[in-house]
């Protein structure tokens, strides 16, 4: 059961991590648009990403993340190295949900950031996949 645990754990992560990529990349837009057609897209569009595709890959994700480590959890249970992860994946899900306020925010018409912040955030999902798939691939000990 494990390599079908790890093989949904890592489509899912695909997946969610497309969603991160592209969502911060549409409130850039969103701080840029000026008429309210391009306003009204944009906000059908963050909102379909984030309920539509981001969340339940996120939850999925998460479910076979930790039916990978309930299988092995007598190897894991020791390793710094998952632990590390875990609380990468912690603070991912907080990134997530900063995203569900921003969306919020645009909804209302609320942001009070600039694209160019937007552009530094979209930087964040970035750090996140390199240290999370790095822990992941070589298990350092």
């Amino acid at each position: 059961m494990f390599l079908w645990f790890k093989s949904l754990h890592l489509i899912f992560m695909v997946a969610w991590f497309a969603g991160l990529f592209y969502l911060p990349r549409l409130f850039v837009y969103h701080a840029l648009a000026k008429d309210e057609e391009t306003i009204k897209c944009l906000t059908v569009m963050e909102r379909k990403l984030l309920w539509g595709i981001m969340t339940p890959t996120a939850v999925l994700t998460v479910i076979f993340g930790f039916a990978m480590v309930i299988e092995g959890w007598a190897i894991y249970k020791t390793q710094w190295w998952l632990h590390a992860k875990i609380f990468l994946v912690a603070l991912l899900l907080g990134y997530h949900f900063w995203c569900i306020k921003l969306v919020q925010a645009f909804k209302h018409n609320k942001s009070r950031h600039s694209h160019v912040w937007y552009r530094w955030f979209n930087e964040l999902t970035l750090v996140f996949l390199i240290a999370i798939v790095l822990l992941a691939v070589f298990r350092p000990s």
